[in-house]
């Protein structure tokens, strides 16, 4: 007997020439250019018409093949490649998408929308992904403070990265960020029993020893691997030019500490997130009462989301 289980949210990331690669044209007899738009919708024809659709374009991928802790997580900085990840629903546990576009009337943002997305009194907010678009765009750089400042607390874990483009959220009615846009978007998971930590790579860490110093950090955290997933978030200057030619140190490095736990990811063009962990009261590294940096440029952020025990 067959047991199908249908996805609630789905998370996809591709590289822009797998996004907007070549498709055939009978009737043309040649291949002719496909867009992202027409991609994303046929993409979103195979998923049920309820389920929530977030898709990314970044310049490079990090994914574990079909997410079996059996396959070496992979750091596909050229080439062909994405992944998709399907969460059905899950006991305890909620996941919805956000975007947040930049008003070019108004400077100033409008935190209520936090309450509209469930980032503000919501007391079970655990874990916050957030992916900023056309980040070159003039003001872009201070709308993403205008975004991160207020969720930075020590009881949420923020992660995440600048991307390419946006071109699927299910709540926009299959619109893509118009051209002369920048924002943000991402995903929101609540739930008393999810746990995260994370821990930031940055410009030091540039050889296998220090990497695994990272990791080891992030083991520290002592959250658990079953029903876990792992997200690496990486700037396109590092991989393996960062590391002269060594190429996977990065994933390698995280598969050594965490065998059983798929990773996923990208390499983008800015990062977000820092050292921390919320289990409890429990800090990973002093923090005081100084707010962390979360923005950053030519590093890594490694990111852990138990999702609860599975019966």
């Amino acid at each position: 007997q067959k047991v199908q289980v249908l996805p609630q949210t789905v998370l996809y990331i591709a590289d822009a020439e797998t996004f907007s690669g070549h498709e055939e044209c009978h009737e043309q007899k040649k291949a002719r250019k496909r867009n992202s738009k027409e991609t994303a919708i046929a993409l979103e024809k195979l998923l049920p018409k309820r389920c929530q659709v977030l898709g990314l374009v970044t310049p490079g991928i990090v994914v574990t093949p079909m997410g079996s802790s059996s396959n070496q997580p992979q750091e596909i900085e050229e080439g062909e490649a994405g992944f998709a990840l399907l969460f059905p629903k899950i006991d305890g546990v909620k996941i919805h998408t956000f975007h947040f576009s930049k008003d070019l009337k108004n400077r100033v943002f409008d935190e209520s929308k936090f309450a509209e997305a469930g980032l503000k009194n919501n007391p079970d907010l655990r874990v916050v992904l957030l992916f900023g678009y056309n980040s070159w765009k003039s003001g872009a750089t201070r709308f993403l403070h205008q975004i991160v400042n207020p969720l930075n607390e020590k009881s949420i874990i923020l992660a995440g990265g600048q991307v390419e483009s946006f071109t699927s959220l299910t709540s926009e009615n299959n619109n893509a960020q118009p051209g002369d846009a920048c924002g943000v978007v991402g995903l929101a998971f609540s739930g008393p029993q999810i746990q995260s930590a994370t821990v930031l790579l940055d410009q030091d860490v540039a050889d296998e020893r220090t990497a695994e110093a990272a990791m080891q950090r992030l083991k520290a955290a002592n959250i658990p691997e079953h029903n876990t997933i792992g997200f690496m978030f990486a700037c396109v200057g590092r991989g393996y030019r960062h590391y002269k030619t060594k190429r996977n140190m990065e994933a390698d490095a995280f598969r050594k500490f965490f065998p059983n736990v798929p990773l996923f990811g990208f390499f983008g063009h800015g990062e977000i997130g820092c050292d921390r962990i919320v289990t409890g009261n429990f800090v990973l590294r002093e923090c005081n009462d100084i707010k962390d940096d979360l923005l950053h440029g030519y590093t890594t952020v490694m990111t852990l989301i138990h999702l609860g025990s599975t019966k």
